[in-house]
């Protein structure tokens, strides 16, 4: 059967789009972001406490208070984990995806309960959507939408849009049609028949629909996160890049007092707002049988409450709250307040030259924001240019294959920390293995498998095509191809357990520092000289800022200053990386001067 080129029609469609639609995608991109940053705000004036006690009253009112006190006590453990920031930012990027699903789903909803025909054609856009990997939603949100939460919201109302539209079809669809026709019997027009019939009697399951929305995108959150949406996806991203178990687990203990929260409110506002709900509740109260930990206030009671918290919190002075910034020293000013946007993925010398260039930045008057990335979003934002430069490139080798892609819009600043090197692991315990060609008749030992990382890396190519080849190993072992994360955990359950295994890691990197390792010798240096850690720009950063262009690239590291400061950061614990390149500096005052020179007319 001949090739279907259908991935190529795809990618020329989107191609169009991009090119002619740009406008467009523009002006729903500020939509996004205004929405964002507005919720963002509200959520993110009040100190964590009091937006916590008003997140208890509303579940005091709505579900009765032993629900209040315990959504008083998770957003207490969310802010003792110091995720407050971040979950605001996760809570906020869910709503704003939430109602725009909703706007959109809730009348499409409506239309298809009304019409076979379009019910029959919106039936398999919503199976699409609905059975679609969620990550391949995030390739065209990023073309479309560059970097960041408008991406990210983006791919998560896609996500999480049918169950809005099915949901409102399916509720309008069970209204007894006697009750319909009654309705219309009396007079009654479609419009109003819908509003006053229709939608008070569908609402139970209308708002079972919202409820489903919510938590797919919740579920999204996590993905999204690869795109720099930050927040407690952002989080869990981080935590699997640096196989951190402790973060991980927390970042989602936060996703689940959100999801938990959002879950009960949506599914008891339902009760509260349907007809018959609302019924039921006024029959439990006049029976007098409510439990005190099912008492709810009356709403003016939930109202006084809020104003009461609001006051206080005017009053303690906690609204429009803001991070005090270091000042800039006299005659340091030499960004003038010019943003800087730093991308990183999250390996251990990439978090530490990318803390250590905002804080030298911001010494020097710059205002610098740093994001986590997957690696195929962070070279995709440069190339757009949404990210202005990135510190950790490993050329010419592991990200040959970016490079190739994305290299005519990039530039090189040069490399600030050599040799790398490439290499097959084995824990120490393994004996008489210690170099590659050791490797040879011993297959079994490990599985016949030599676990891999991402099969986008320039190493891993060259694994297949030169390194086994070299050695005679083709047939004996596979590469299996995976990811960063992947191939720490394996290594991390079979070193727990003793059992041998063969994995792909390169120098520098923390696992040599946990893990008692052999690096299996090169003798006939199939692996090459090893990469260059190189810091690469967005086209036209050094026209746009010459000063910083120019200190990045004279910038170099050694070992020991790499190394220590890595060390600093793991002490100082995650959310603290760049107190600890502040300590780490002030130590070392002359690094400053050294590393970001002012001009000679300063």
């Amino acid at each position: 059967m001949p090739r279907l080129h259908l991935g190529d029609w795809v990618d020329s469609g989107v191609d169009w789009l991009v090119t002619h639609m740009a406008w467009l995608f523009d002006s729903l991109k500020s939509v996004v972001e205004g929405l964002y940053d507005g919720v963002n705000a509200v959520l993110g004036a009040p100190e964590p406490l009091i937006l916590a006690g008003l997140f208890a009253l509303f579940a005091w009112w709505l579900r009765g208070l032993l629900a209040g006190v315990l959504a008083f006590g998770g957003f207490a453990l969310i802010d003792a984990m110091e995720l407050w920031d971040k979950s605001m930012s996760t809570l906020s990027l869910v709503l704003v995806a939430t109602l725009i699903a909703l706007v959109i789903g809730v009348p499409l909803g409506i239309w298809a309960a009304r019409s076979q025909t379009v019910s029959a054609v919106v039936r398999p856009v919503l199976d699409l959507l609905q059975t679609m990997p969620s990550m391949v939603l995030l390739i065209p949100a990023i073309l479309f939408f560059g970097m960041g939460v408008p991406a990210g919201v983006v791919a998560t109302l896609i996500f999480a849009l049918a169950p809005g539209v099915r949901m409102t079809e399916l509720g309008i669809r069970q209204v007894d049609a006697e009750l319909v026709e009654a309705a219309e019997a009396f007079g009654t027009t479609p419009r109003d028949t819908l509003l006053r019939v229709q939608l008070p009697l569908a609402l139970p399951t209308i708002m079972a629909g919202v409820n489903q929305v919510i938590m797919l995108g919740l579920s999204m959150v996590v993905i999204a996160g690869m795109v720099g949406t930050g927040g407690l996806g952002g989080a869990v991203n981080e935590a699997i890049g640096q196989l951190n178990i402790g973060l991980g687990f927390e970042a989602g203990l936060g996703i689940v007092v959100l999801a938990i929260y959002l879950d009960r409110m949506t599914g008891a506002l339902g009760e509260r707002v349907s007809p018959l709900g609302r019924r039921a509740a006024a029959k439990a109260r006049a029976g007098g049988n409510l439990k005190i930990w099912q008492h709810r206030p009356r709403p003016v009671v939930a109202v006084v409450g809020v104003v009461v918290l609001a006051l206080v919190a005017g009053g303690m002075g906690v609204f429009g709250r803001g991070e005090s910034k270091g000042e800039v020293a006299a005659g340091s000013d030499v960004g003038r307040g010019e943003k800087i946007e730093i991308g990183y993925i999250p390996w251990d010398e990439a978090i530490a030259s990318t803390f250590l260039w905002k804080e030298l930045l911001e010494r020097r008057g710059f205002e610098v924001e740093a994001t986590q990335y997957a690696a195929g979003p962070l070279y995709t934002g440069l190339a757009q240019g949404q990210i202005d430069f990135q510190t950790d490139s490993w050329l010419p080798v592991t990200h040959a294959e970016y490079w190739k892609k994305y290299g005519d819009r990039l530039d090189d600043l040069g490399s600030w920390y050599s040799p790398t090197s490439l290499e097959i692991t084995v824990p120490s315990y393994v004996k008489g293995v210690d170099s590659l060609a050791d490797l040879k008749g011993k297959s079994d030992l490990f599985d016949g498998r030599i676990v891999g990382i991402e099969p986008s890396a320039g190493m891993m190519g060259l694994l297949k095509k030169d390194v086994l080849g070299a050695y005679g190993l083709d047939g004996e072992y596979e590469v299996v191809d995976g990811s960063t994360p992947a191939m720490l955990a394996e290594l991390k359950r079979a070193y727990a357990k003793k059992e041998p295994i063969a994995v792909t890691l390169w120098s520098p990197h923390w696992a040599y520092s946990d893990y008692d390792l052999k690096k299996l010798a090169d003798p006939e240096d199939s692996w090459g000289e090893g990469d260059g850690v190189h810091t690469l720009s967005r086209d036209g950063f050094t026209e746009d800022h010459p000063e910083a262009g120019r200190w990045l690239k004279d910038f170099r590291m050694t070992e020991e200053q790499l190394t220590s400061l890595e060390a600093d950061i793991q002490k100082a614990g995650k959310g603290k990386e760049q107190a600890a390149v502040r300590g780490w500096l002030d130590e070392r005052p002359d690094l400053l001067d050294e590393w970001a020179p002012l001009p000679a007319d300063s």
